[in-house]
C-alpha cells in the first residue's frame, strides 16, 4: 500500500510541474499573440502611410518628385519588412499554441493517472504491479 501512495505522490508532483509548464507557455504565447498584433498594426500603418505618399501628385519639382519617390519606396520597404517580420511572428504564435495544447494533453494525462490511482488506492483493489509474481497452488487454503 505504500507504494501505491509513493506512486500517487510521484503522480501529483508530475501533474503540479507539468500546470507550471503549461502556466509558462500560456504567458509566451499570449507575448506572441500580442507581439503579432502590434506588428501587423505597424505593417498596415506603414503600407497605408505608402500608399498615401504614393498618390500625392502636387511636387513643386523635380527634386520635390524624386524625394517623394525615395520617401515612398522607403516606407514600402519598411512595411514588406514590416509584413514579413509579422509572418514570423504569426508561426512563432502558431507553435507557441501549439506548444500549449500539447502541454495540456500532458497535464490531463498524469491528472487521469493521479485521479485512476487515488481511487484505486480508496477502492482498496490495488492492480498487481507489472511483472508480479504469481502465486502457488489453487488458493484454496
Amino acid at each position: 500500500m505504500q507504494a501505491e501512495r509513493a506512486r500517487l505522490k510521484r503522480l501529483q508532483r508530475l501533474e503540479r510541474v507539468r500546470a507550471i509548464a503549461k502556466q509558462t507557455l500560456a504567458a509566451e504565447a499570449a507575448q506572441a499573440e500580442g507581439t503579432l498584433a502590434q506588428l501587423e498594426m505597424l505593417a498596415s500603418r506603414t503600407l497605408r502611410l505608402a500608399l498615401d505618399y504614393s498618390g500625392r501628385h502636387d511636387p513643386g519639382d523635380g527634386l520635390e518628385l524624386r524625394q517623394l519617390g525615395q520617401f515612398t519606396a522607403g516606407l514600402q520597404g519598411i512595411s514588406a519588412a514590416t509584413r514579413s517580420d509579422a509572418d514570423q511572428a504569426r508561426l512563432s504564435a502558431d507553435r507557441k499554441l501549439q506548444e500549449l495544447a500539447l502541454a495540456e494533453r500532458s497535464r490531463a494525462a498524469v491528472e487521469d493517472r493521479a485521479n485512476q490511482q487515488a481511487r484505486s488506492i480508496s477502492s482498496g483493489s490495488v492492480p498487481a504491479a507489472i511483472g508480479a509474481r504469481r502465486g502457488f497452488g489453487t488458493g484454496l487454503e
